[in-house]
């Protein structure tokens, strides 16, 4: 069969075909899963070539696998980068990103907005290493440039910000590198994913995703990725995911992410249109004080950078809001706890991006490592909940929430 060209094709038929070879030996539509941990040479003179790099071929896993190498092109095209390098986890993309790229003596400008993990690397991990980190509200381009040092190296924030879905203005950053060359915007874009943004088309130099969440989006896979640059990737490639912390990709976890790729324009729209449409109902709840989202223009400049920066509307399927305190003489957190105690159809967990919708208290789960400190400065309150809205029907959804307000 002849290779398909994608110059100029839709997002769906590149998210379906791009990474992808037909498999030469038996004609397999799916990617085949190269289960193996080691690969053999024809001759001692060829591993050593290989080694040398003087020649290209796969040698052990933890470096390189034909059906991780397949995600990887997938992804790189879609977030229109050179490269991309798979990892274990979201964490792993995360962490193997800095390391890769910081050394000793480097700082950091860092969103003071983060999901919960990532803020504790950037507040506690980072400087235990030598690495200074300053964290600013991302929002303000002032004060990221005046946050901005001689050490500087990277500036790093989430495009929609975990869990309070600030969105940072990924152009107007990318026009501070006019003046500061030797800084790179690094940018998760989880909760944005293709077709809703592609940060590298507006300046950014690197990517990072919890391929757990939207691009598997099943809820069935652990996994990370970085995208970037042919260079920048090939250095976390090397110094961190080969060697520092060994976070590969499994080719069966590879395997079930392209398969699920294949519909992430349906999804991520069918998402976005439901959270759209359950952050209206939200806003008009007497037990509701603030909702959080990009899509609604109650949100302010949050709203219109949003419309500015994502494609086709598209905002997030994931929607926050706040507790009102006082709502039947009763405590935001005790109202929150029992409403989402009350919920049939969405899950408690931490996770996002599934068709199932997932809700959770943030305070005291994804962001419960985070110092009280830290949360007030993030906006992350007591009565705050995160909602991932999920693909089921979203009138379901919402006559669910109203039997829920009923126990308030």
């Amino acid at each position: 069969m002849s290779k398909i060209d994608l110059k100029g094709a839709g997002f769906a038929t590149t998210a379906i075909h791009a990474g992808h070879s037909r498999d030469p030996e038996y004609g397999a539509l799916a990617t085949p899963i190269f289960q193996t941990s080691t690969y053999c040479f024809d001759t001692v003179e060829e591993g050593g070539d290989v080694f040398a790099g003087k020649t290209s071929k796969y040698t052990y896993a933890r470096t390189g696998n034909p059906t991780v190498r397949t995600f990887e092109k997938k992804i790189a095209t879609l977030e229109c980068a050179e490269d991309a390098i798979a990892t274990g986890s979201g964490m792993g993309a995360i962490s193997s990103a800095l390391i890769g790229l910081l050394k000793t003596g480097d700082h950091v400008v860092t969103a003071d907005t983060l999901y919960g993990c990532t803020d504790v690397v950037m507040r506690e991990i980072l400087p235990s290493f030598g690495i200074e980190t300053t964290m600013v509200d991302t929002s303000n381009i002032e004060k990221i440039e005046a946050a901005i040092k001689p050490n500087t190296k990277i500036i790093y924030f989430e495009a929609a910000a975990n869990p309070t879905m600030r969105v940072t203005d990924v152009a107007a950053i990318a026009e501070l590198k006019k003046k500061h060359a030797d800084i790179k915007i690094v940018v998760d874009n989880t909760f944005t994913p293709p077709p809703i943004l592609c940060p590298i088309q507006l300046g950014a130099d690197v990517v990072v995703h919890s391929v757990t969440k939207y691009l598997n989006g099943h809820g069935d896979v652990i996994g990370g990725v970085v995208v970037g640059t042919t260079e920048d990737v090939a250095k976390i490639r090397s110094r961190a995911v080969g060697k520092m912390t060994g976070s590969h990709q499994s080719p069966f976890n590879a395997y079930l992410i392209i398969r699920g790729m294949k519909t992430l324009d349906l999804r991520v729209r069918k998402h976005c249109a439901n959270a759209q449409e359950m952050a209206e109902f939200l806003e008009k709840q007497p037990y509701v004080s603030a909702v959080y989202y990009p899509g609604l223009k109650s949100n302010g400049k949050n709203h219109e950078v949003a419309m500015k920066q994502f494609k086709d509307g598209l905002c997030t399927g994931m929607v926050s809001f706040e507790f009102k305190e006082g709502y039947n003489g009763k405590g935001a957190f005790e109202n929150a706890k029992k409403f989402v105690n009350s919920l049939t159809l969405p899950g408690i967990g931490v996770s996002l991006g599934d068709p199932d919708s997932l809700i959770q208290h943030p305070a005291s789960m994804t962001h419960a490592n985070v110092t009280p400190e830290g949360r007030k400065e993030a906006g992350v309150t007591d009565g705050l909940i995160r909602f991932s809205v999920g693909l089921e029907d979203v009138e379901d959804l919402i006559k669910d929430f109203e039997n829920a307000a009923k126990a308030l």
